[in-house]
């Protein structure tokens, strides 16, 4: 996407809030990518680079297997701006050195301003910043100068000739004051960039990337019902017209009464060309007895795949495959530096086979879930779909813990329409990220109509978020949590427990698998 648009490439060194960078960026009107940050400059030679990254990480610089990026990136006069190990990492390139301090520095930090500095201009001598490292620096790189410091650590450092500068301290993060106008005072006064970038010329410039992608070929789209698959949907409709065909699959892990809703939706009011599969018995009989939630993942995958393919060869020369997939599904699925990283595999990236038939087209790739849901106010998409929770791409199955079977799914559909019609009645469906209702794989002694029950237990999960990296649960009204226990202990045969998830993220994911 940054062929056309002054880009700042973020290098992501593991840390976990590098798309947080990202999006202040964003939210300035500069258009930003994130990379591995091992990534060769050549693999930006097409964009229109006007600045890098180096974000934080976890590791130290002086281990030998501490992730080192391009040093080309220091031969140049493009800026770059070092953050916590970023910082780190450059300081050790560029001959200066690192040392490991007697304890961390977490936490808020009192940053004093000792000289002037681009990166701080117009903001206050002295302010609260954020840190989290155990390293620091020690010696200065040639022609390097000390900006700020807390307490008797460097914090903040420039060369005296060239636009390199480094931070010890997190200014993506909310924690820290002034945090996105040291990242705009970047941007602007040390990149130069006009920050003209805005959902219209995104939209502008990814159905132009589709049509050169694409190159006169046909594609199908796999549609969910969600709003990513949609805006990417609709992206690639304005870019290639009757050449894509949409195929929505009914693979039996769909909410209650969703695969009629949606059909509807997307022939009459979207107009899109789109094909409708029953695919139920192939997906619940490769799902059966199947417990272990990565196993879950890869199987529903694969038979998209499996399924979108045969479609594709039953409509003629199909090269191509449109998926919905969106920043966080990326991050969470392949990993930076090493396989510990990965957090769980999303059926749309991780889960897709090595050999598969159909190029990807992922028009959303680089977005996060609000910058989507602008695409798609700037589509003139209905609000009501745009606004849409969020619901994962292998359905029911993540939420039901244990084995999936008809009867479960049964059980489940039942709870979370439940939990959807009284979070809607309560006014809240839009102020909540998502809302939802989990069986667990467990039954608990109950007492109905005089008479011993054990039977299934269903947790109620709601959640806060802006992008699905991170969330903390919503404190429901208790009313609420009563009337939506009552009715399911009452009205879902088969359910004499609810419990309510209060677990925020991290350490806990969205969903439970």
């Amino acid at each position: 996407m940054g062929g056309v648009h002054e880009t700042i490439i973020i290098l992501d060194f593991g840390a976990q809030y590098t798309q947080l960078i990202a999006r202040r960026i964003r939210e300035a009107g500069v258009y930003s990518e994130i990379h591995p940050y091992n990534s060769p400059l050549e693999a930006f030679k097409e964009r229109n680079v006007r600045g890098y990254v180096l974000s934080g990480g976890p590791d130290s610089v002086y281990e030998p297997t501490a992730p080192r990026g391009d040093p080309r990136l220091f031969a140049g006069t493009t800026p770059v701006l070092g953050i916590c190990y970023g910082l780190q990492w450059m300081v050790q390139q560029l001959g200066g050195q690192v040392i490991s301090g007697s304890g961390r520095e977490y936490g808020r930090a009192s940053l004093k301003l000792q000289r002037e500095c681009p990166l701080f201009q117009e903001l206050p001598g002295e302010f609260q910043v954020w840190m989290s490292h155990g390293d620091h620096v020690e010696i200065l790189p040639p022609a390097f100068q000390a900006v700020a410091t807390t307490g008797k650590v460097i914090s903040a450092i420039q060369h005296g000739n060239l636009p390199f500068y480094g931070i010890q301290f997190h200014p993506e993060v909310a924690h820290t004051e002034h945090g996105s106008r040291i990242l705009r005072n970047f941007v602007f006064k040390i990149c130069g960039c006009r920050g003209d970038w805005t959902m219209g010329s995104f939209i502008d410039t990814a159905v132009a990337q589709v049509k050169m992608q694409m190159q006169g070929g046909h594609a199908v789209c796999a549609l969910s019902g969600g709003v990513d698959s949609t805006v990417a949907a609709t992206l690639v409709d304005r870019a290639v017209g009757k050449r894509l065909t949409c195929i929505f699959v009914d693979n039996g892990l769909l909410r209650q009464g969703e695969y009629d809703e949606v059909m509807q939706r997307f022939r009459d009011t979207l107009h899109l060309n789109v094909v409708g599969v029953n695919a139920r018995q192939e997906f619940l009989s490769q799902l059966d007895g199947v417990s272990e939630p990565e196993r879950k993942r890869k199987i529903i995958g694969a038979e998209f795949i499996r399924i979108f393919e045969r479609e594709a060869q039953s409509l003629g020369p199909i090269e191509f495959l449109v998926q919905g997939t969106l920043y966080p599904d990326v991050i969470e699925s392949v990993s930076v530096k090493g396989p510990s990283a990965v957090i769980k595999t999303h059926h749309n990236v991780g889960g897709l086979p090595e050999q598969m038939h159909l190029k990807l087209v992922e028009p959303l790739r680089e977005l996060f879930k609000d910058e989507v849901r602008r695409v798609g106010q700037e589509l003139g998409l209905d609000p009501e779909l745009i606004q849409r929770q969020p619901f994962p791409g292998p359905g029911l199955a993540v939420r039901i813990l244990g084995p999936v079977s008809e009867e479960r799914l049964g059980v489940l559909r039942r709870a979370d329409k439940i939990v959807e019609e009284e979070i809607r009645a309560a006014g809240l469906y839009q102020q909540i990220w998502q809302s939802f209702a989990v069986l667990l794989p467990i039954s608990s002694v109950g007492v109905m109509g005089d008479g011993r029950t054990y039977e299934n237990v269903v947790a109620v999960r709601a959640v806060h978020s802006q992008d699905g990296m991170t969330a903390d649960w919503v404190d429901l009204p208790h009313g609420l949590l009563s009337r939506i226990s009552s009715r399911i202990v009452n009205e879902v045969r088969g359910v004499n427990r609810v419990v309510y998830d209060v677990s925020s993220k991290p350490p806990s994911t969205i969903e439970w698998e």
